[in-house]
């Protein structure tokens, strides 16, 4: 079971964006994993009534839930997600990599033209028509290998140069975690200091991800379009897990809370859904900040 699964805000259309990411990115499949309750919802939710709540996307085995909400927020550049298209384990991959450029560009926004850059033979960055940011990467020949999906936080704007701190504490807090690769801008760079981190990777609870400082002055950071779902085993990984990452009081609601660098979480346990099965269940977790299993099994 993925530990950790990238979670991005949709406007109602998270069905529509699951179908065009299956055409779009190979070995990728998309289905409905939860609805909302057909009664019981808020006024302000009334509308989704029996509607996708969940959409998940399964890209080369790696599962990003899309969630389908209101128009409160949207994804943005402060989480991409780098596809590496690897010729070491794929002959076609730079067709294929190309073939992805071009279904994900069409409505949407380049960010950095796809060509050849010092740090690949052939790289992108492409924001999507529906917000959503990806770097498609094909690693040089000796380079160590990684999967073929990451998610990649930049450390800009308010998190500006913190991204080595944010890597120091998020691979404390979970077993199977370490830092990979570092390298420092080494000189000033914009807004990122010298020591501030060009590129870096690490893995958490054995899933691997890239960070970076922006050498661009950004007008956007971290917000809850995009967020991390953590899976928690039971009540007690659940309360340490909310203790190290909630900092923000007033964002705490239905177990979602905000880091010190910004960065949304939704701490969960495991078997949400099957938590949530009934509509008394989805009305008591709207009253929640911190998820307790015991009352939400009570209240089925």
């Amino acid at each position: 079971m993925q530990k950790i699964v990238p979670n991005l805000w949709f406007a109602g259309d998270a069905a529509e964006a699951g179908e065009f990411y299956a055409a779009a990115l190979p070995e990728t499949t998309s289905r409905v994993a939860a609805s909302y309750p057909d009664d019981g919802l808020p006024d302000f939710q009334r509308q989704l009534a029996g509607l996708p709540l969940v959409v998940e996307v399964e890209v080369g085995g790696h599962t990003l839930s899309l969630i389908n909400a209101g128009s409160e927020f949207r994804p943005n550049g402060a989480m991409s997600f780098t596809l590496n298209f690897d010729p070491s384990r794929d002959s076609e991959a730079r067709a294929r990599l190309d073939a992805t450029w071009e279904h994900l560009v069409g409505g949407g926004e380049v960010r950095m033209p796809l060509g050849e850059y010092p740090f690949s033979p052939r790289y992108g960055w492409v924001e999507d028509r529906f917000g959503v940011n990806w770097q498609l990467f094909e690693p040089n020949p000796d380079g160590d290998s990684r999967p073929f999906l990451m998610p990649s936080l930049l450390f800009c704007g308010a998190a500006q140069n913190r991204a080595g701190e944010a890597i120091e504490h998020y691979t404390s807090l979970l077993p199977d975690s370490r830092v990979g690769m570092q390298a420092p801008y080494g000189a000033q760079s914009g807004p990122a200091t010298p020591e501030a981190l060009m590129y870096s990777d690490f893995t958490l609870a054995g899933q691997w991800f890239v960070a970076m400082d922006s050498g661009v002055e950004q007008d956007f950071s971290f917000t809850p379009g995009n967020s991390l779902q953590v899976s928690c085993v039971d009540q007690d990984e659940l309360d340490r897990l909310w203790e190290a990452l909630s900092t923000v009081p007033e964002a705490e609601q239905c177990g979602w809370c905000v880091d010190r660098f910004g960065l949304s979480w939704q701490v969960v346990p495991q078997a949400m859904d099957e938590l949530l099965i009934t509509p008394a269940a989805y009305q008591a977790m709207l009253g929640m900040k911190k998820i307790v299993i015991a009352d939400l099994r009570a209240a089925r």
